[in-house]
């Protein structure tokens, strides 16, 4: 099978490209040379394309000859949205649909869609947070994902483009970059194992669903490759977990002489998000990710041994 990874060289796209190497032609894009000294390092069988996700991109180069492609790319986190709406939305979505295009004209088999778990569902939602619920978004960057949705369902009804779309939770593990944008739990781990000072935006008590990178992807890869008639799952460890809850996690794992340093709440926070996996394990048998522990214990053994920790 031959597998194109728009977007492939951050965090879910090389651990992605890691997994699925193993049993296909992977073919990882993105838009700069420099993004793919990671895996070149690893020397594991991949091939490399520079394209650009953008209006000017040429799609039709980049998925020609490919029979699955992952769309991993977007220009904001949910972080730093809201800022230009416009630009966002014609950034993302409309690129998309350039993709899309691309992907009918070259008569790609399948599109599978990472969209997110916590920002399409905002703060209405009952938890644990089933597929099926109303989404209220409360960023463009939520707003993106769910628009993009739709117009994967648009294309199927049209152009009879397959595709599968995963609603993935709160990945963290190796080769995420603990800069404190994404991935709270790598961040935190990352400052145990430093400088010993956290900053939390609001109290701690905003509640997510933390998933091991490792349990997401053979998840990734079990709805991609199985055969159920649904298109929609969420992805994660089906639990929640506040913020402070994982902070005493690292204390008992990592470090016990963390200084914590509570900040501003950010307004596109939801403050509870965790979600309902039964979908997926009624369709693929039960994930059994692992616990919050062990997986703080998996990613700093890896900082140490990848010689991220100085």
């Amino acid at each position: 099978m031959k597998i194109a990874l728009i977007g492939g060289a951050g965090f879910i796209g090389t651990n992605l490209a890691l997994q699925l190497s193993l049993t296909d032609e992977v073919t990882v894009i993105d838009r700069d040379e420099k993004f793919f000294l990671t895996l070149k390092a690893l020397k594991v069988p991949l091939n490399f394309k520079v394209g650009n996700f953008s209006l000017d991109a040429d799609f039709d180069a980049q998925v020609a000859g490919q029979d699955i492609v992952y769309h991993l790319a977007s220009t904001v986190i949910p972080g730093n949205s809201n800022r230009n709406i416009g630009e966002e939305l014609e950034a993302n979505v409309v690129v998309t649909c350039k993709l899309l295009d691309a992907c009918v004209r070259q008569k790609v088999k399948k599109i599978v869609f990472i969209s997110s778990g916590g920002a399409v569902y905002g703060k209405k939602g009952k938890c644990p947070v089933e597929e099926d619920m109303v989404t209220y978004p409360i960023s463009s960057y939520g707003i993106q994902k769910i628009t993009i949705e739709k117009l994967l369902y648009l294309y199927r009804y049209q152009e009879r483009l397959d595709y599968r779309i995963i609603r993935l939770a709160n990945p963290y593990g190796p080769y995420q970059r603990p800069n404190g944008k994404l991935g709270v739990v790598t961040t935190f781990v990352y400052k145990a194992l430093t400088d010993g000072i956290l900053e939390v935006y609001g109290d701690g008590t905003v509640v997510r669903d933390f998933i091991y990178i490792e349990d997401a992807v053979r998840g990734i890869k079990n709805i991609v490759e199985g055969e159920s008639e649904l298109r929609v799952f969420n992805l994660g460890s089906g639990k929640g977990t506040s913020v402070n809850e994982v902070i005493e996690a690292i204390k008992n794992s990592v470090r016990k002489d963390l200084k914590v340093n509570y900040i501003a709440a950010r307004p596109t926070d939801v403050p509870e998000n965790y979600l309902d996996i039964r979908r997926y394990e009624k369709a693929y048998g039960k994930l059994k990710p692992i616990c919050l522990q062990e997986g703080i214990k998996k990613t700093a053994e890896f900082m140490k041994n990848t010689g991220m920790i100085v």
